[in-house]
């Protein structure tokens, strides 16, 4: 082998950690950055477009200064709003996008004023029932794994 070719071996044995998440080196820095709670395919496009990154390199390749530079770009990003996750927050009313631990706790207190304040859709949080709209005759049912409602006679 040579040495380029050691050195690419190398990098793809590497795992990259960016924002508390472990990511494989053999992964492309594209399909890679969707593996960040919060990052979804349009975001990690748009990382790799706005830093200039090739979404086929591989993410175990990237140096030291690039990973921070995605770091940096992840928390502060300059992307359209129709990509962020967090559009016109309930309690600021500004466009967020948040990553990680964050975006769980919001989603988290969300659901738990939904509940306090006793809308509709806090009612089918509450209940463990779908509340976007799902038909629930034979979906969502409860006790799966015992049977429900199947017995078998008994042999005499």
């Amino acid at each position: 082998m040579s040495n380029e070719a050691k050195k690419i071996q190398k990098s793809e044995d590497r795992v990259i950690r960016i924002l508390s998440r472990d990511i494989e080196g053999r992964e492309s820095v594209y399909s890679g950055l969707t593996k960040i709670k919060g990052v979804s395919w349009s975001m990690s496009n748009a990382i790799c477009k706005r830093l200039g990154f090739d979404k086929k390199r591989k993410i175990g390749s990237l140096s030291e200064g690039e990973i921070k530079k995605i770091e940096e770009f992840m928390k502060n990003p300059d992307i359209p709003s129709y990509i962020v996750n967090r559009r016109h927050d309930f309690e600021t009313g500004k466009n967020n996008h948040l990553i990680g631990a964050d975006l769980e706790l919001k989603k988290e207190f969300d659901i738990k004023r939904l509940k306090k304040i006793k809308s509709y859709r806090g009612f089918r949080h509450m209940g463990g029932l779908p509340s976007r709209g799902q038909r629930t005759r034979s979906n969502f049912r409860k006790n799966k794994a015992k049977g429900a409602g199947i017995k078998k006679k008994n042999k005499k």
